[in-house]
């Protein structure tokens, strides 16, 4: 790390401590001041660790949402601290989104998880290998290819055209090519699979898919700020984006238009609305308990852990936690709850390939030991 970039890490810790607590007297005495300290402590050694420009954080506990403030820059360049109301980029954090929309459908009689996709989504040809179902798709095991290396393969990594009608527009990026498994013989995880289920939620619920889920899933769970990632429009609160070289040193993320992969890659949230997320999931305002209980289901179950249907579920001991991180240009992201314990942590940061996995650990380790 270069002496330039210490002395800009050296400031944002100290701004750290002027704008980390970004949540109002109410919320704040929901959650022990001893507890928001340990958090922010490991917050701030998780960013020196990492290099991590801009943080934020959310707390949910007893099913409420109690916490959330933001750590270090939103934007270097120009000063701006990173809030609990900045916008990130989900990244894959958008897959539970989706998964909550579709299963909505499902619950509603309006969708047959069960069925070919073409049923929904005719432009979408029938495969040799056989018949792909939005069960399949929300647990990838439907065979869709993800991402392929090189510009040549997928061309979207250099396009910057952004479309204007993004669900059927971007199953041309892959509907025509060949499968990678048999559907229902492996688990393949892929983010173009999630544009196709985009493709059957508009068709099932007759909206187009933004509209659907702002409607039916942010609105009812009071993520006001949520929206699709527009690389173009002037967006309120919105976070750069960064990257680090192979030396280190901070650069600005390479350009990204995630109009391609709205579904499974392409909305924008702040920690705050995540954790209303959470709350919502908890407390079953948006799905049924049943219907929660089959999405937190693994459909190929290793030891309490594995995929369930827009879901990763982990088991440690007697604790089972439901999660979904992501990763993109100039993003990391991380949701995790534990039901059992009405607990739920949001971890947004404003640079790509930073492992949140030990962070989520520490902070699990402090609710859990505040709880008690």
């Amino acid at each position: 790390m270069n002496d330039r970039w210490s002395r800009i890490l050296a400031q944002l810790f100290c701004l750290t401590v002027v704008f980390a607590v970004t949540v109002s007297f109410a919320q704040e005495a929901k959650l022990a001041s001893t507890t928001r300290k340990e958090i922010e402590t490991a917050v701030a050694k998780f960013m020196a660790a990492n290099s991590v420009p801009g943080i934020s954080v959310a707390v949910v506990k007893d099913g409420e949402y109690v916490w959330s403030a933001g750590f270090g820059m939103a934007d270097l360049e120009n000063s701006v601290p990173a809030t609990s109301q900045t916008l990130y980029r989900l990244a894959s954090v958008s897959k539970p989104i989706t998964a909550v929309a579709a299963m909505q459908l499902w619950q509603q009689g309006k969708l047959n998880l069960d069925a070919p996709v073409q049923k929904y989504c005719p432009a979408f040809p029938e495969k040799p290998e056989g018949p792909i179902t939005t069960r399949e798709l929300l647990s990838h095991m439907a065979g869709i290819r993800h991402y392929q290396l090189g510009q040549a393969l997928d061309p979207q990594i250099a396009s910057i055209k952004h479309l204007k009608d993004p669900i059927p527009e971007g199953l041309e990026f892959f509907k025509n090519d060949a499968l990678v498994s048999r559907p229902g013989a492996e688990f393949h995880y892929s983010t173009y699979g999630y544009s196709l289920i985009g493709c059957v939620i508009e068709a099932a619920s007759g909206s187009k898919y933004v509209d659907y889920v702002t409607k039916s899933v942010l609105t009812p769970a009071g993520m006001s700020s949520t929206q699709a990632d527009d690389r173009f429009a002037i967006i309120p609160r919105r976070t750069r984006f960064y990257q680090k070289d192979e030396n280190g040193h901070v650069l600005n993320a390479d350009f990204l238009d995630s109009s391609y992969k709205i579904p499974g890659g392409g909305w924008l949230a702040s920690a705050e609305d995540m954790a209303r997320f959470e709350v919502a999931i908890l407390n079953d305002t948006l799905v049924k308990r049943s219907t929660r209980d089959l999405m937190w289901t693994a459909t190929l179950d290793k030891d309490g852990g594995g995929y369930g249907l827009g879901w990763g579920v982990s088991k440690q001991g007697d604790t089972v936690t439901f999660s979904h991180n992501g990763g993109q240009q100039g993003t990391s992201t991380l949701i995790a709850v534990v039901p059992e314990q009405k607990l739920g942590i949001v971890v947004l940061i404003n640079m790509e390939a930073v492992d949140e996995e030990p962070l989520r650990l520490e902070l699990l380790k402090i609710l859990k030991a505040g709880s008690k």
